[in-house]
């Protein structure tokens, strides 16, 4: 990847807004806290209003990535490259919920590329070290992680 993509550069990959009926139907299915559920009882708590999740946040981010990717891949085709055959995952590190994400708040996902290294026990793979994050309307991080992604030779 590293022949395609600088080191180090930022790429927004899109925007999500978050409304308070998506808060609430994520949280329902996948963390039932109170200031996820309830707008009322989330004033009375530490972040004093209905909040997203944050692993609603890293949904987010997925989400956004994949568009994002299904986009490159055409760019790529589009100039006779080959697109990256990118893999799973193998986890993540340094995940951060940096700040809370309102019901209103608009997050620009991001992805920065940190480096590549091929898989000394298997020949045909490589192993993608990306920096992922978010900023909310007012330039504020909300999240940020390192994730891991395989990519096949």
């Amino acid at each position: 990847m590293t022949e395609l993509y600088a080191l180090n550069e930022t790429v927004d990959i899109g925007s999500l807004t978050f409304t308070a009926e998506d808060i609430v139907h994520f949280a329902r299915d996948f963390d039932p806290q109170p200031f996820h559920l309830d707008a009322e009882l989330a004033r009375d708590t530490l972040f004093g209003g209905l909040c997203a999740s944050g692993w609603h946040t890293s949904a987010g981010w997925m989400k956004c990535f994949l568009a994002f990717w299904a986009g490159e891949c055409r760019r790529l085709a589009e100039k006779g490259i080959t697109p990256p055959n990118l893999g799973p995952s193998p986890g993540f590190t340094r995940l951060g919920w940096l700040r809370p994400v309102f019901a209103g708040d608009t997050i620009t996902y991001s992805v920065s590329l940190l480096g590549s290294r091929a898989l000394a026990s298997y020949p045909d793979r490589v192993m993608n070290t990306i920096l992922c994050a978010g900023r909310n309307q007012n330039d504020e991080p909300v999240i940020r992680f390192e994730s891991t992604v395989l990519e096949f030779i």
